[in-house]
């Protein structure tokens, strides 16, 4: 661009020119736009550097903001003041008087002015801003899954925002919905770069594009890329996740089965079967306690037999005795 780092209003308007039969001239003028500083209200006049004026007020006429009625206040001191000013002719018939009757303000106070006017004027056009993006979304809603014709409008290092021909709507095309790659943003170029493939997406490209998902809430637009060749890239990418999503549900039905199969009884339930059985349990109960009632009293018996050890030593000595006391000694 000519002008080097300080170009001048000249230099602006010589690429202009050369732009008039450029299908991207509109992109590029966008672009020079948001290059340049956002004008304000201040009571120094600087001129106006897009118009190249060396004077510049800004009002409307019918008054339509406070600017507008802060220079029209500063008009009429003038008209009917007795200061000589270039450019300016009064009728006879005013009746001259002091500016400060007509235009009691200092210039502190209209420094003031100028900040709170251009604070809420930035306000009013974010509100505005605002709504017309929830109008633009109410509108997409009916038209989820279409598609449309597209100019790449803005590249970020997020995904590309896309302008909908005929409609003039902007949506998102995430940088996670191009082609496969991974690309390299380059904000100098307004484009992003792929690393393996080298496919580039710039600033006015034509692409085709389908709304994918609307949020009114949030005021976004998700687009996704429906050229052939991107077309075949996301069918294949999409079979992919298909196919994991379907493993996925498979192995969880399996193990959900297994769990199902544990918990659920082998037969069906029968009451004269279950009575059966207890009474069965019952009986062998009856018959284990018997069992242990009579090992229990042969043992007593035989306990009770036996002879202590004691016992059978002392009737052992008895028979000793008596069989010596019983014979007799022959002398």
């Amino acid at each position: 661009m000519p002008g080097g780092d300080e170009p001048t209003p000249k230099d602006f308007q010589s690429v202009l020119n050369k732009l008039e039969d450029r299908p991207d001239a509109t992109m590029i003028q966008s672009v020079i736009l948001r290059s340049m500083m956002q004008a304000v209200y201040q009571p120094e006049n600087i001129g106006h550097f897009g118009l190249n004026y060396e004077a510049y007020s800004h009002f409307t006429s019918p008054i339509r903001r406070y600017p507008d009625l802060l220079v029209h206040r500063a008009i009429k001191a003038l008209l009917h003041s007795k200061k000589r000013v270039a450019h300016l002719k009064r009728s006879d018939a005013i009746q001259p008087a002091a500016i400060e009757k007509n235009y009691p303000y200092q210039p502190v106070q209209i420094a003031e002015a100028g900040d709170h006017c251009s604070m809420t004027e930035r306000r009013a056009d974010e509100a505005t801003r605002s709504v017309v993006n929830w109008l633009k979304c109410e509108y997409l809603l009916e038209h989820v899954g279409k598609e449309y014709a597209g100019v790449v409008t803005g590249v970020t290092g997020f995904g590309l925002f896309v302008e909908l021909a005929d409609i003039y709507i902007d949506g998102l095309v995430h940088i996670t919905a191009l082609p496969k790659d991974y690309y390299h943003h380059e904000p100098a170029h307004h484009r992003l770069v792929g690393e393996r493939s080298g496919r580039v997406f710039r600033m006015g490209d034509p692409l085709r594009v389908r709304v994918a998902r609307v949020d009114i809430d949030e005021r976004k637009i998700d687009l996704d890329l429906t050229s052939e060749r991107d077309r075949e890239e996301f069918s294949r990418r999409k079979k992919r996740k298909a196919q994991v999503s379907e493993r996925a549900v498979e192995l969880a039905q399996g193990v959900e089965e297994n769990h199902r199969r544990k918990r659920k009884p082998r037969g069906k339930p029968n009451n004269r079967g279950n009575n059966d059985a207890a009474s069965r349990v019952s009986a062998k109960g009856k018959a284990a306690k018997k069992s242990v009632k009579k090992t229990g009293s042969s043992a007593k018996s035989k306990n009770a037999k036996r002879p202590k050890p004691g016992a059978a030593r002392t009737k052992a000595s008895k028979r000793k005795g008596g069989a010596s006391s019983g014979r007799v000694k022959r002398r």
